[in-house]
């Protein structure tokens, strides 16, 4: 996912390659920089090949690294996994406040909207690393799907707390509960899911916008709006 976070997990791995000798960088920029490498070439791996069938050589091979080096970084390609995996998240989230930071806009529809693409952008930018962690991380093991699980729950929340701070000023609907927040949240990343599995026969991951716009707008309790 993407912005300017301290890790961009879709880099492509040529960009990274770092000088050497007397000219190169600290310590701590060159294992960023690795990193950075690392997560690439797993998103192409995992992509390309399903979690199952990764292993730290084809992503060390991917990304022009030795083995050795994964390991100086990740334990085994389920850690490679979570860090990427929270390290996205993290982008995401970052990208998403960000387009809500100084929003002006004369409906709540257009807040909504205008977030929703945000989301969507971020995830569309690098398509391998959205599928890993959209899809892949389905099937790597109960700890991906207890983080994936906490994850959609920081989203809920998320989500609702925005709604009931910023709604009433439009005098917009507020969700009834938590539990509306995390059907939108489930619902949109199964959404998300499906499209990269390419079974909506749409190629634009953006024209998800409205429906996903749809679902917040439609999950609100207008009952308490008279």
């Amino acid at each position: 996912m993407v912005g300017a976070a301290a890790y961009d997990v879709g880099v492509t791995i040529e960009r990274d390659i770092v000088p050497r000798g007397r000219h190169a960088p600290p310590l701590a920029v060159r294992l960023d920089v690795q990193r950075r490498r690392l997560f690439a070439a797993a998103a192409a791996v995992f992509a390309r090949s399903g979690y199952a069938d990764a292993s730290a050589e084809g992503i060390s091979r991917e990304a022009g690294m030795s083995k050795a080096t994964f390991y100086e970084h990740f334990a085994n390609k389920e850690e490679c996994l979570l860090a990427m995996f929270d390290t996205g998240v993290e982008e995401v989230m970052g990208e998403m406040a960000a387009a809500s930071e100084g929003l002006e806009v004369d409906r709540y529809e257009e807040r909504v909207r205008a977030v929703n693409r945000a989301f969507l952008g971020a995830l569309a930018v690098h398509p391998d690393s959205t599928y890993t962690l959209i899809v892949t991380i389905l099937g790597a093991g109960p700890r991906a799907a207890a983080r994936r699980g906490e994850v959609l729950e920081a989203f809920a929340e998320s989500l609702y707390q925005a709604n009931a701070r910023n709604a009433p000023a439009f005098g917009a609907p507020t969700f009834a509960s938590r539990d509306d927040a995390y059907a939108v949240v489930g619902a949109t990343v199964e959404l998300v899911a499906r499209h990269l599995r390419g079974e909506d026969g749409n190629d634009d991951l953006l024209d998800l916008e409205q429906v996903i716009s749809r679902l917040v707008l439609g999950a609100l309790d207008r009952a308490g709006t008279g």
